[in-house]
């Protein structure tokens, strides 16, 4: 039973399973251990073929699963489902024992199998002929690194926040860091040598705080493994604002004139202003003049009321005088 290697059994827990039963089981004779060891290794021929379908690969996640779920149904069929036959009760599991691989693979391969839509990825697998963890090459279509173009926009003075995370990322074995760098304007994305280092980080996102109209252009975010080895590549193309440096000025226009005054719209400024400037110099000269001939009215009644009070007093006089003469 050793010398067969397939998924299932790669687990250790799962060969424990099979050798513990084996070596507990009551009321067997000899032949019938014999015949239950064949069972098993024929199953394990199965799981074998099975996995082959299904890339012959699995992951340590997927792995857990099954053996956890096959582990489980082990228990409980030699608890409730006992036919009479031990080796009829063997085959039956250890059938079933197929089919939980077979789901698990199917999910495996479909969702987890390399799940990156861009870039590399080395993904941690094991080799179900082997029973050894190696990495499984996962490079998507050309081209293979690029992840994507994002378009920025921020007025100036403000902060933005550029994120090359994704989800595959956390499914790269080592250490890994963020290569930031920049290029000013609308440049090809490819020329590499054009691009200037900003900064290398473990995080996947950097903070461009107070933004400036000079920083526009496109930042380049470049994956790379603990070997150096680019992984995924993300632009971001950044457009910054700028603010008004003066408050705009209200301009007052007259209203039009009525259409067809005038041939061009310079002449009809131009005759708009006379026109203005003659009514102007009209209502002032009027203005004038009226209040001309107030003050000389004015003056003309001040100087006939002086008169007449200087007439009164000489009358009264002279009758005064004319009094004393009599008397």
């Amino acid at each position: 039973m050793a010398g067969v290697n397939c998924c299932l059994q790669c687990d250790q827990v799962v060969r424990y399973v099979h050798e513990d039963f084996l070596s507990s089981v009551k009321g067997i004779t000899v032949r019938d251990q014999i015949e239950l060891k064949q069972i098993i290794e024929h199953a394990y021929v199965n799981y074998r073929h099975t996995s082959r379908l299904y890339r012959g690969v699995i992951d340590p996640t997927t792995l857990y699963r099954a053996r956890t779920e096959y582990q489980s149904e082990f228990k409980r069929h030699w608890k409730e489902d006992r036919t009479g036959s031990i080796q009829w009760d063997m085959i039956n599991i250890v059938e079933k024992g197929k089919r939980i691989l077979q789901k698990h693979l199917e999910i495996f391969v479909a969702q987890g199998l390399c799940p990156n839509k861009c870039g590399l990825l080395y993904q941690r697998v094991m080799n179900c002929t082997s029973c050894q963890y190696g990495l499984f090459t996962c490079l998507s279509a050309t081209p293979p690194l690029d992840c994507g173009e994002h378009h920025v926009e921020a007025d100036e003075g403000e902060e933005v926040v550029l994120d090359c995370f994704l989800p595959w990322h956390t499914l790269v074995v080592g250490q890994t860091e963020y290569h930031y760098s920049w290029q000013p304007g609308e440049k090809n994305l490819s020329h590499e040598g054009e691009y200037e280092a900003l900064v290398v980080t473990e995080e996947s996102k950097i903070v461009l705080n107070q933004l400036k109209v000079n920083e526009e252009g496109t930042y380049r975010c470049l994956l790379q493994d603990q070997k150096g080895t680019a992984l995924s590549r993300t632009y971001f193309k950044l457009k910054v604002k700028p603010l008004a440096s003066t408050t705009p000025r209200l301009i007052v226009t007259l209203p039009s004139l009525p259409s067809g005054y005038g041939s061009t719209p310079h002449s009809l400024q131009r005759s708009s202003f006379i026109i203005i400037l003659v009514l102007l110099t009209v209502l002032s000269i009027t203005g004038s003049l009226v209040i001309l001939v107030n003050l000389r009215v004015t003056m003309k009644r001040q100087e006939e009321e002086r008169d007449s009070r200087r007439g009164g007093e000489g009358e009264d006089e002279e009758h005064i005088e004319l009094m004393t003469v009599t008397e």
